[in-house]
């Protein structure tokens, strides 16, 4: 088992077409998320399944139970994969992810998944104040439209200002493309 571990956040049926919160890019996200999660599953990197349960019967998605809160079959956990279910926008809030992570020596995590302005941003951000070097690669990462006091802010800006924040301090910020040129670069040299 190596020391690097992918996280694979909120990539479930109720942010995709016909769900009940859909996303904007979120098919592309997770296209490139299974990239990401083919190539970890090859080199024996944990890999954590982030799975969100809304608290509460009136919920607006993932609802406990619900199709919509199952994990996308193009992501779909394996046997022997971890699968952490959380209710809070930080997946390491009361939850045993940094038990899980510890547990396994893991010093690197790479994060995938959904929303980027929310519990991607959230796991990022915690992940490095624990003091692991984090990858986000933010072509697997999706998010929508937001409204401020009337103003509405296109996905594409939304997903793009939090990459630049995260990247600015938090993480390195790659493509999947590229991540996955860095790990056979890695694998060629070890």
């Amino acid at each position: 088992m190596t020391k690097r571990a992918l996280i694979v956040v909120d990539i479930q049926n109720d942010y995709f077409p016909n769900g009940k919160w859909p996303l904007s890019g979120v098919e592309t996200a997770a296209d490139n998320a299974a990239r990401v999660i083919a190539a970890a599953r090859e080199a024996g990197d944990l890999i954590v399944h982030i799975r969100h349960e809304s608290l509460g019967e009136d919920a607006a998605f993932f609802v406990a139970g619900s199709e919509g809160a199952q994990i996308h079959a193009k992501v779909r956990s394996r046997p022997g994969e971890t699968v952490i279910v959380k209710n809070h926008v930080n997946a390491f809030r009361e939850t045993d992810l940094k038990a899980a992570l510890d547990g396994s020596g893991i010093e690197d995590v790479t994060v995938v998944g959904s929303m980027s302005h929310m519990c991607v941003d959230a796991v990022t951000r915690a992940a490095s104040d624990f003091g692991y070097k984090v990858t986000v690669i933010h072509d697997a990462c999706a998010t929508r439209d937001l409204d401020f006091r009337g103003t509405t802010v296109p996905a594409a800006q939304v997903h793009a200002a939090f990459m630049a924040a995260l990247a600015f301090a938090y993480a390195s910020v790659v493509s999947t493309n590229e991540a996955l040129a860095m790990r056979g670069a890695l694998e060629a040299s070890a």
